[in-house]
């Protein structure tokens, strides 16, 4: 197989990723990893709480852009929600991030 034809099967396959990446609304992926990115944020502040009864709720959320993006180069999407948790007289907020593509989560920015 010619260098050429290699680099033709890798770009349609590239542009086939990127068409089915695309069938998900913003939404629509914001919904799938919320449980996750809410249960990431619970966990984490539970232990720093001491609270093993803390809840959280979603404050705010959205879709992060790669920083880089182009024909050749791509980043990862990402999904970003903010989680108040509050239980046993604390509260805390956390911003999570979740990758598009991964099956975890993780949080940063833990402040009260």
């Amino acid at each position: 197989m010619s260098s050429g034809a290699v680099l033709r099967i890798t770009s349609t396959a590239a542009l086939a990723g990127l068409s089915l990446a695309g069938c998900v609304t913003p939404a629509q992926f914001l919904d799938s990893k919320q449980p996750m990115a809410v249960k990431t944020a619970v966990t984490r502040a539970q232990f720093e709480m001491s609270c093993p009864t803390a809840a959280g709720e979603v404050l705010s959320r959205e879709v992060i852009q790669p920083a880089i993006q182009g024909p050749w180069v791509g980043g990862v999407q990402r999904a970003e929600y903010t989680v108040g948790v509050s239980g046993c007289d604390k509260k805390m907020v956390l911003t999570v991030i979740c990758p598009d593509g991964g099956e975890g989560c993780f949080a940063t920015g833990a402040g009260q």
